[in-house]
């Protein structure tokens, strides 16, 4: 049986959305819009819903400020900022991977 410890792993890196957020914070503090848009529009409610599991896991850190209208924030805490390097050779396999197949075709 698996450590809970390895689940959240999983869930953490074997998303492609969360993934996604955790690269897309690692150059910069971004505001929902942004961080939409760098999603390529993907569903609102697809981004805050993981947005959310990774603030849950202190991934993730959303500020808000007191302002109308609402200013929100995310950035990476210091756990993932620490995913970062290990994500990254992934990230290369990957391309790798694709020009590969790619060259094959």
């Amino acid at each position: 049986m698996r450590r809970e410890s390895d689940k959240i792993t999983i869930r953490i890196i074997g998303s492609k959305w969360n993934l996604m957020i955790i690269f897309n914070l690692s150059h910069q503090t971004l505001r929902f819009t942004e961080l939409q848009k760098r999603m390529d529009n993907v569903n609102p409610k697809t981004i805050t819903k993981h947005l959310r599991y990774l603030e849950r896991y202190n991934i993730i850190k959303r500020v808000v400020y007191p302002e109308v209208p609402p200013k929100v924030e995310y950035s990476l805490t210091e756990y993932g900022i620490a995913l970062i390097p290990l994500l990254k050779p992934i990230m290369e396999w990957g391309s790798t991977l694709q020009y590969d197949i790619t060259k094959e075709k």
